[in-house]
């Protein structure tokens, strides 16, 4: 053998092990799965974002494919953490194809939900879209809440007390010109109002003024023009037909307050100042009724009543004068058990239920309910404390009888207990 022959063997046999190496090496690489071959995530689902062809960034708020054999996901990645732990065995078994299939079901199954609506579309890729409400959508919809609570409270009650008076059946009367007497018709917004005096009557009727074009502003309108003048009208005013359309079509609501922290208001009102009316005609009487040894002064003008003095006239089933709009029970006033109101707002909410119900209505960007207090403006609002201020004066038992009188106002519109001894 040659040197030169030796030589050229060497180079053969050394040529033909690279070869073999490097198609090992091919052939090893084409088994793996690209899962096995990405570096190790930490637990959890990881968002991997990168440019799409016309130099923008999608972000995670856009479409997210599903793994699948047949593509790739496009722009958005979901990494899904390798799953550690598995026996060589379980590695080996099984076709290459197969192995992958089975690792992609396996990340798919344990890939967290997203959250927020999903809806299909012809891709077969999904939508996420986050649910981004502002603070107004948040605010409004905690208020519908509230008003669907205060309904099914309403009518809940209703039912019981329709089913107690009526030996269980539960047929409503039917509606009468006496039961809307205190509802007001503004026909442009298409709205019924129930006045309760003392809950904010006084600033929506101005309100309904605005709204029916009789007034530019709330803040033009005096106290005597609200109260004394005949711009809006009553529902009772119109005919069978007209009530019924009415209140079949309107948006009807009323707005109620604490009827204890309301009695009071109307007594400080009513019998702590000057008043041409409630003096003479139910100061007089109560004072003559109740108050023993009342001075001629006293009995002339049916002035200085004091609280005591007025609920024993209020639980007297033998009244010397008649009862008053103003310390009437609302489910009187406003039959909320034969009307079926659409909303249902309260004093100690005002602000809210007030500007809630005239987004509803659609009613003009620039009109808000009005602030400011209608009579003796000086004077501090009733409270809950000046409220109990007032009841400390009573007994126990006017109290509970007080309490009594206007239980169905404290069980229609969910109002707590004012006091743990009643019961």
């Amino acid at each position: 053998m040659t040197p030169r022959l030796g030589t050229m063997r060497l180079a053969c046999m050394f040529s033909s092990i690279l070869l073999f190496g490097a198609a090992g090496l091919l052939l090893f690489i084409s088994l793996q799965d690209p899962v096995e071959l990405s570096p190790e995530q930490v637990p959890g689902m990881k968002f991997s974002i990168r440019p799409q062809h016309d130099g923008h960034l999608r972000t995670p708020t856009e479409r997210v494919t599903r793994d699948s054999p047949s593509g790739s996901p496009r722009g958005l990645q979901l990494q899904a953490p390798a799953q550690p732990g598995l026996p060589a065995k379980a590695k080996a078994a099984g076709s290459p194809v197969r192995l992958r299939q089975r690792r992609r079901r396996l990340l798919i199954k344990k890939m967290p939900a997203a959250a927020g609506p999903v809806r299909g579309n012809h891709s077969s890729e999904t939508l996420v879209q986050p649910r981004a409400h502002t603070a107004a959508d948040a605010r409004w919809a905690s208020l519908q809440r509230s008003q669907q609570e205060r309904k099914r409270v309403m009518r809940e009650a209703c039912a019981k007390y329709r089913a107690s008076s009526s030996g269980g059946s539960s047929s409503r009367k039917a509606v009468t010109a006496r039961h809307v007497s205190r509802v007001f018709v503004e026909d442009r917004h298409r709205v019924l109002y129930c006045e309760v005096p003392k809950a904010g009557c006084s600033n929506w009727k101005r309100v309904l003024m605005v709204l029916a074009g009789l007034a530019s502003s709330t803040a033009d309108i005096q106290h005597n023009t609200v109260h004394y003048g005949s711009a809006l009208k009553r529902l009772d005013t119109f005919d069978r037909q007209g009530i019924a359309h009415r209140l079949s079509t309107y948006t009807k609501m009323l707005f109620v307050r604490e009827p204890f922290e309301r009695l009071v208001s109307a007594f400080r009102d009513k019998f702590e100042h000057p008043n041409s009316y409630y003096h003479p005609v139910f100061g007089k009487a109560i004072l003559a009724r109740y108050r023993a040894n009342a001075s001629r002064e006293a009995l002339r003008t049916g002035s200085g009543v004091r609280f005591p003095e007025f609920i024993q006239y209020l639980l007297d089933v033998h009244r010397p004068v008649g009862m008053d709009i103003h310390w009437d029970h609302v489910s009187r006033l406003c039959s909320p058990c034969l009307i079926d109101y659409d909303f249902v707002g309260k004093f100690e909410s005002m602000e809210d239920d007030a500007n809630f119900f005239l987004h509803l209505i659609r009613a003009p960007g620039n009109l808000t309910f009005p602030r400011f207090k209608d009579r003796h403006s000086q004077e501090a609002r009733t409270t809950s404390r000046i409220t109990r201020d007032y009841f400390a004066q009573l007994s126990s038992l006017q109290r509970q009888r007080t309490y009594d009188f206007y239980y169905m106002d404290y069980l229609m519109f969910n109002y707590s207990k004012p006091f743990s001894d009643l019961y």
